[in-house]
C-alpha cells in the first residue's frame, strides 16, 4: 500500500476521512479498509483501556504507549488526541516530543480546563486564551520536524459562545498551527459560519459523534461545507461495544459460539487478517 504524509494529503482538495482507532488491531483493520489517515481518540482509549468515561483519567504515558503500538504496526498517518497536553506548557512540550517519537503525524491540543471531559459532554471549562496560546507556541517549538503537525482545538463554544470560540481560533491560527478544530458546533448554520471564516485559510476539522452535539453528516457533505478533515472518533468503540454485548449475551444464552458464527472471524480468518503466515515466513529467514 502506498502512503503519503499527512502534510501532503492535506494539500489535496478532497476532504480527508479519518476513522477512530484505539489499538493496533483496530488501526490495522482500518488501514486494510483503505483509509488515508487514522484518528487515535483519547475517549476511545479511556473506553477500552480503562472501561471509563472520557473525563480526563487517561495519562500521557497511556496514550504514548498506545500510539507507539499502532505506528509500529501500520504505516497510515495517525492524528493523536493529546487532550490538554497533560498539563502546562512544559508538559505540552514533553507530550509533543514523546508523541513525535512514537510516530504521530499530527498532535491535537485543546483549551479545556481540568478536569477535561469529552467535548460533547456538558459542564466543560476552558483556560484563558492567553494560556492556550502559550501552550500552542510551546508545542510548535517542541517539534523536531516541521512535518509533525499541530492541531489546535477550542471547546469555548459551549462555555463562552460561538463568537468567543471564533476569536480564540483566530488567536490560535496566528500562532502558526497547522489545522483548527472548533468542537461541538451545534447547527449546520454554525458549521457554515466556521467554514466561511476559516476554511480558506487553514484546514478545519469536523468531529462526528453519534448522538453528540454536532449534526452527523457524511464526509462528502462536510467537504462541500468547507471542512478538510472529518473524524468519526468514537464510532469504532461504540460499534465494538455493541458487537461484544451481542456476542457475550449469545454465548451466555446458548453456552456456545455456534449461533454467532456467521458474525465472527474464525481462527484462520483472524490469522489472515493479522498476517500470521507472513510473520512465520519472516521468522524462517533467521532459522
Amino acid at each position: 500500500m502506498t502512503t503519503i504524509s499527512l502534510h501532503e494529503r492535506l494539500q489535496q482538495p478532497q476532504i480527508l476521512l479519518a476513522p477512530g482507532v484505539y489499538d493496533a488491531l483496530s488501526a490495522l483493520v482500518a488501514e486494510q479498509a483503505g483509509f488515508q489517515a487514522l484518528y487515535l481518540s483519547g475517549a476511545s482509549i479511556a473506553y477500552t483501556r480503562l472501561g471509563r468515561s472520557d473525563v480526563g483519567l487517561t495519562t500521557y504515558t497511556e496514550v504514548e504507549d498506545t500510539l507507539a503500538r499502532i505506528t509500529e504496526r501500520v504505516r497510515t498517518p495517525v492524528i493523536v488526541d493529546a487532550d490538554t497536553g497533560f498539563g502546562n506548557a512544559l508538559n505540552v512540550q514533553r507530550t509533543v516530543r514523546g508523541f513525535e517519537r512514537a510516530g504521530a503525524a499530527m498532535v491535537q491540543i485543546e483549551d479545556q480546563g481540568f478536569p477535561k471531559r469529552c467535548g460533547h459532554l456538558d459542564g466543560k471549562s476552558v483556560v484563558p486564551a492567553a494560556e492556550m496560546v502559550g501552550k500552542l507556541r510551546a508545542a510548535l517549538d517542541a517539534r523536531h520536524h516541521s512535518h509533525t503537525l499541530v492541531l489546535a482545538r477550542t471547546d469555548a463554544l459551549a462555555v463562552e459562545g460561538i463568537e468567543a470560540a471564533f476569536n480564540r481560533a483566530e488567536q490560535y491560527l496566528e500562532c502558526g498551527v497547522d489545522a483548527l478544530f472548533i468542537e461541538a458546533l451545534r447547527t449546520p448554520e454554525q458549521m457554515d459560519a466556521a467554514c466561511e471564516r476559516f476554511a480558506h485559510r487553514i484546514p478545519l476539522l469536523a468531529n462526528m459523534v453519534e448522538g453528540g452535539k454536532t449534526p452527523v453528516q457524511s464526509a462528502q457533505e462536510l467537504g462541500q461545507r468547507g471542512f478538510r478533515i472529518a473524524i468519526f472518533p468514537g464510532g469504532t468503540a461504540r460499534a465494538v461495544a455493541h458487537t461484544l454485548r451481542g456476542y457475550y449475551a449469545s454465548l451466555q444464552a446458548h453456552q456456545t459460539t455456534a449461533p454467532f458464527k456467521e458474525r465472527m472471524l474464525d481462527f484462520d480468518g483472524l490469522n489472515a487478517l493479522i498476517g500470521t503466515s507472513e510473520l512465520m515466513e519472516q521468522g524462517r529467514k533467521y532459522e
